[in-house]
């Protein structure tokens, strides 16, 4: 299963990368889960995410720019790490009305385990 990580590199700029969860994934515990519906026009600028979540969409779409200039649209089914918890951090835009689950990733998760 695909997955795409947003993290925060040396540089202090987020970066995109390609992750690959198995097919089974380790059982993980998750502290949190939050749901979330936003309407499509919404807009956030630069900012890290406060922590790390694990983004599961369900509908519309959402655009993110990280801060090293990369682009990408998400949409239902995408699955996104969203890591980049210092430094500049990342943009949003909602082109459309968006459903997520944001899934908050357990202390120790090492997301290596998902390269590609």
């Amino acid at each position: 299963m695909k997955c795409t990580w947003m993290y925060s590199g040396p540089d202090g700029r987020s970066h995109f990368t390609d992750l690959e969860i198995p097919s089974t994934s380790e059982i993980l515990a998750a502290p949190t889960i939050r749901f979330t519906e936003t309407t499509g026009g919404r807009t956030n600028d630069f900012h890290p995410a406060p922590r790390r979540y694990l983004i599961l969409f369900l509908g519309g779409v959402e655009e993110m720019q990280c801060g090293d200039g990369s682009v990408r649209r998400f949409g239902a089914g995408d699955v996104l790490l969203c890591d980049d918890t210092t430094g500049q951090g990342h943009t949003t835009r909602d082109l459309e009305d968006c459903r997520r689950i944001f899934i908050t990733m357990p202390d120790g998760f090492d997301p290596g385990a998902w390269r590609a």
